[in-house]
């Protein structure tokens, strides 16, 4: 089924299962962030496209499951209820879809156990994850190791109804990502083998068909089973017979790479529905699949010109129902916080300063040397690592940080550090700053002198795993190639993106121990710097790194000296050298910051974004 299909399948449908994946709480067509409606994300668009499939499917002659793949509590200011109302604007949306089973992703353990159970508490159906469990009898976990549903076949109406079994598998790195908050609380079990033994235990039970919610990535065929992204693992257990993918927020199905079995990956935000239509056979020995088909339907496309055009209008049902909620929200996103004299953007963040992230730098710094007061750590040259958290990518052209000159509010606060990470310490040598710079010098491709159409990032590392290190000058040269691969792993250990690397203007001692304040996603083993996990942990109260940016913009936090600082990185020259960057179209109102570059014109693609060829 490709996207644009509708009531079309290739089989007779016995059973439609339609998915939604990583909504990250953008549940209405609204960018909170700019205060502005947005067409291009929102559950309540997608609900019209889940409208129109259950119609389908009725016409077909088929039943309809509707199901949720995780990371759907956390994202945009509206999933953030100061009151602890009840109940949450999310199970309300569940609850007006009529979702039949949900399951749950990493960034839905954000705001740990006591949250999360506050907000399942009013789950309009079944909740699952199995492969964790809990730590110790006396810790009641909000949600079940697996479920079965019963659906009698309406081509079918004498036989038995089908039993379809549901599992739920997130990645185990969960409990590393989140141990301020999970530590000792709950286990993991490995993603593939639980999802091995699930399926095969709910074969047992007499289902005939299972299907896995699977919040994890594609990876490879070669990653171990313990990888963050394993779906293509997982694929391959024979008890399961269709997967709704998620975490990496890709599109499946792609023709680059094809199943035997139906997978989907509907994208993020709300931006698609996944659709899987199963054929079942009734004979002698129970219910059998016997075709399938499956593909995606947009809430929204790209022209040719690349402009967004709107395919559905928002549910009516659904934006009632999330009506007080969503005034609250704007009300309190629009609270007043202080001034700034310059924009804040990431739109030029991979190759240019963003001061956007040294503001973010420098409101941690501030915090830290707060709290390190009168404590050896105190004596140590300080550093701030910060990374990008909106940069478009595969969110699309739209997802940038973009806060205006003027007065700031505190929907500007969260667009600056969209994440409810906390702020935490580590100690460090010069050797092991080194390999982290490296580490992240990753990001980028490598360039061969004198070319000028490689795109400057690799698209295969996620973007907000590009620490900038304050504190510190360095250059990065990309004519070399990573030292690193994303894993952690070293890749090359002769190579040596770094240049000149410096602390107060001199060579970086190996042996100088530095102290770096670092989100806890980060200290905690995000994004696999094994440099910074074999750190020193300096214990910290538990701050939230946005409720520190709002009292470094509100004054309550002394101006920090990294502000006085120059930018920290630069791309080392390569003469007659250019690479290609993709940000948003809404980055040419930035361009003046780029006149020294000399850039020929941007150029838009197809899927939206800008195109710019910068000299190296």
């Amino acid at each position: 089924m490709r996207e644009t299909e509708r009531s079309n399948p290739k089989h007779q449908v016995s059973l439609r299962v339609m998915a939604t994946t990583d909504l990250h709480m953008n549940l209405l067509g609204y960018d909170y962030y700019r205060d502005q409606a947005d067409p291009s994300v929102g559950l309540a668009h997608t609900a019209s496209l889940i409208a129109g499939a259950r119609d389908e499917a009725t016409r077909l002659g088929a039943v309809t499951l509707l199901l949720d793949n995780g990371d759907s509590m956390q994202g945009t200011p509206l999933g953030e209820q100061p009151d602890a109302r009840s109940p949450h604007p999310l199970m309300k949306a569940f609850q007006v879809l009529s979702y039949d089973a949900i399951g749950l992703g990493n960034h839905d353990f954000n705001f740990g156990l006591d949250t999360l159970e506050h907000i399942l508490k009013t789950a309009p159906c079944p909740v699952i994850c199995s492969n964790m469990k809990a730590a110790s009898p006396e810790t009641k976990l909000p949600f079940v190791a697996s479920a079965i549903l019963e659906r009698q076949m309406l081509d079918h109406p004498d036989a038995p109804p089908v039993r379809i079994g549901l599992l739920s598998v997130l990645p185990e790195q969960t409990v590393q990502w989140d141990a301020h908050l999970l530590q000792d609380r709950v286990q993991m079990m490995n993603i593939v083998q639980s999802a091995r033994t699930t399926s095969a235990a709910l074969r047992a039970a007499g289902c005939d068909i299972v299907i896995a919610l699977a919040h994890t990535g594609l990876g490879h065929e070669t990653d171990p089973d313990n990888s963050e992204n394993a779906l293509q693992h997982l694929v391959q257990i024979d008890d399961i017979d269709a997967l709704i993918g998620g975490h990496t927020h890709l599109r499946l199905p792609d023709p680059a790479t094809p199943f035997s079995k139906p997978v989907v990956m509907p994208g993020a935000f709300g931006s698609h529905l996944g659709v899987i239509d199963l054929r079942l056979k009734h004979g002698d020995d129970g219910w059998k699949l016997d075709a399938w088909d499956c593909g995606l339907r947009p809430i929204s496309q790209r022209t040719t010109t690349g402009e967004l055009a709107p395919l559905v209008t928002e549910d009516a049902a659904l934006v009632s129902a999330l009506a007080e909620d969503h005034a609250a929200t704007v009300e309190r996103i629009n609270a007043p916080v202080g001034q700034i004299e310059h924009s804040l953007h990431s739109y030029f963040t991979f190759f240019a300063p963003d001061r956007a992230l040294a503001l973010v730098a420098c409101a941690q710094a501030a915090e830290l040397r707060e709290q390190l007061k009168n404590t050896p750590a105190c004596e140590l040259p300080l550093l701030s690592a910060v990374s990008p958290c909106k940069f478009g990518a595969r969110t699309g052209p739209g997802h940038f940080t973009d806060v205006p000159a003027g007065p700031l509010s505190r929907r500007h606060v969260a667009d600056l550090h969209i994440f409810p990470n906390y702020l935490n310490a580590v100690s460090i040598s010069g050797a092991m700053v080194l390999e982290w710079l490296e580490m992240l010098a990753g990001m980028f491709n490598q360039i061969t002198p004198g070319t000028d159409s490689t795109p400057l990032i690799d698209f295969d590392r996620a973007g907000h795993n590009f620490d900038v290190l304050h504190g510190l000058d360095y250059q990065i040269d990309l004519s070399v190639p990573a030292r690193f691969h994303a894993s952690g792993k070293l890749a090359d250990p002769q190579a040596h993106r770094i240049r000149d690397p410096l602390w107060n203007g001199k060579p970086i001692d190996p042996d100088q121990q530095f102290v770096v304040a670092v989100n806890s996603h980060r200290a905690a083993g995000g994004g696999n710097f094994p440099m910074v996990q074999q750190a020193t942990q300096i214990p910290l109260p538990r701050c939230s790194i946005q409720d520190i940016v709002y009292d470094y913009l509100n004054g309550t936090l002394p101006t920090d000296p990294l502000a006085a600082a120059s930018p920290p990185w630069r791309l080392a020259p390569m003469p007659g050298s250019h690479a290609l960057v993709y940000t948003g179209p809404a980055a040419r109102r930035y361009l003046e910051e780029l006149s020294h570059m000399n850039l020929p014109l941007p150029e838009p693609t197809p899927d939206g974004f800008l195109q710019l060829k910068i000299p190296l």
